[in-house]
C-alpha cells in the first residue's frame, strides 16, 4: 500500500478499495477453480460456431491465460439483469424494486458518469436483496437461472475464442461486475477454468449484505487480473484479454494480446488507434468495417429490465 501514499485521502480510499476488490476476486477464484479441479465437473461441448480460429493463442504456453469480459463479450445483455429477472420470479422483490433498479441503471447511461451517491444507492439496492439469503441457495438459483435466462444469449463466436485457449492449453477466466456466485456458474457450464466477479461479505455462509472492496468494475478488474496472474504465475504479457466496453481499457491495457469484442464506439476508437484486434459478433463483419455501437452493460440493465416490467404487467 505504500504506492498509495502520494495520493488524496479520497483518492487513496477508492484505490485501495479496487485493490481489495481485486485480491478479493482473484482470491474467490483460484479457491472455486482449485474445487473444480478435484470435482473433476463434466464440461459442456462447445457449439460450432462456425468462426475461424485466430492465429493467437499460442499452443503450450502455460504462462498464457485468457481473460474474458461477460456482458456483451461472452454473453449478449448483462448477466446481472438476468439474474435479476430470475429471482423477482422467484419473489425475492416486488415490481416496485424492479422499476426502481431500472431508473438508476438508466440515470447512469443518461448521465454519462457514474455519480458516486448514485452508484452507492443502487449498489446499496441490489445488496438487500440477497441479505440473509445462505449463499449456497443463491448458487443453486444461479444454476436454474443460468439454464431459464442465459444459455441461449452465449456468443458463438466468443465461446469459439474461448475454446481455442482452452485447446492450446491455457487457463481460461471470466472477469465480470456480476456476482462472483453467478460468475463462477456461468464459468463452470461453458467449460472454462473460472471467474473473478464482485465478491459479497458472508459470515457463516449469509450474505451480510456489505461488499468486500467495490464493485469489480473499471480499474478494479484490472486490479483482479493482476492478482491473479502473480498468484498463478503467468506472464501477462503472453495473455489475452477481451471486453466490449472502454471500461475495460484498464483490463485490455494489461496484457500482450488485448481484444475488442462487440465494441462501444469508445473502446473501438481506442482500439483502432493501438491497432488492437477487434471483432463483432451482432452482425457478423469485423468492428473495423462496421460503426454499430455495442448497447453498455447499464443500458442493456435498464432496456431489459423496463421491458420485463412490461411483460409482466401484460402477462397479468
Amino acid at each position: 500500500m505504500a504506492a498509495l501514499r502520494w495520493l488524496t485521502p479520497r483518492r487513496r480510499s477508492a484505490t485501495a478499495r479496487s485493490v481489495l476488490a481485486g485480491e478479493a476476486s482473484a482470491e474467490a477464484a483460484r479457491k472455486s477453480a482449485e474445487a473444480a479441479e478435484i470435482a473433476e465437473t463434466p464440461q459442456e461441448p462447445a457449439p460450432d460456431s462456425g468462426a475461424a480460429e485466430p492465429e493467437f493463442p499460442v499452443h503450450g504456453d502455460d504462462r498464457a491465460a485468457a481473460f474474458f469480459d461477460l456482458d456483451n463479450t461472452v454473453m449478449q445483455g448483462a448477466a446481472i439483469f438476468h439474474f435479476g429477472r430470475g429471482l423477482y420470479k422467484r419473489k425475492f422483490f416486488e415490481t416496485r424494486d424492479l422499476a426502481r433498479f431500472a431508473w438508476q441503471q438508466a440515470w447512469f447511461r443518461l448521465a454519462g458518469f457514474e455519480d458516486p451517491e448514485h452508484m452507492q444507492d443502487a449498489r446499496d439496492s441490489a445488496l438487500s436483496i440477497v441479505k440473509g439469503h445462505r449463499v449456497s441457495e443463491l448458487k443453486s438459483i444461479g444454476e436454474e437461472i443460468y439454464d431459464e435466462y442465459m444459455a441461449e444469449r452465449i456468443w458463438p463466436g466468443t465461446r469459439a475464442l474461448a475454446q481455442a485457449h482452452l485447446d492450446a492449453g491455457q487457463k481460461v477466466w471470466l472477469v465480470t461486475a456480476a456476482p462472483v456466485e453467478i460468475a463462477q456458474v456461468i464459468a463452470r457450464r461453458l467449460g472454462l477454468t473460472g471467474a473473478l466477479g464482485t465478491v459479497a461479505e458472508s459470515i457463516g455462509g449469509v450474505y451480510t449484505g456489505k461488499l468486500v472492496g467495490e464493485p469489480l468494475h473499471g480499474p478494479a478488474k484490472a486490479e483482479a487480473v493482476r492478482a491473479l496472474a502473480t498468484a498463478e504465475h503467468l506472464d501477462l504479457s503472453r495473455c489475452a484479454a477481451y471486453s466490449d466496453s472502454h471500461n475495460d481499457i484498464p483490463m485490455l491495457s494489461l496484457v500482450g494480446h488485448p481484444y475488442a469484442i462487440n465494441p462501444d464506439s469508445k473502446l473501438r476508437k481506442h482500439a483502432r488507434e493501438l491497432e488492437w484486434r477487434l471483432r463483432d459478433y451482432r452482425t457478423g463483419r469485423k468492428a473495423a468495417k462496421v460503426g454499430i455501437p455495442a448497447a453498455a452493460g447499464v443500458g442493456a440493465v435498464a432496456g431489459g429490465t423496463a421491458a420485463a416490467i412490461a411483460l409482466h404487467r401484460r402477462r397479468r
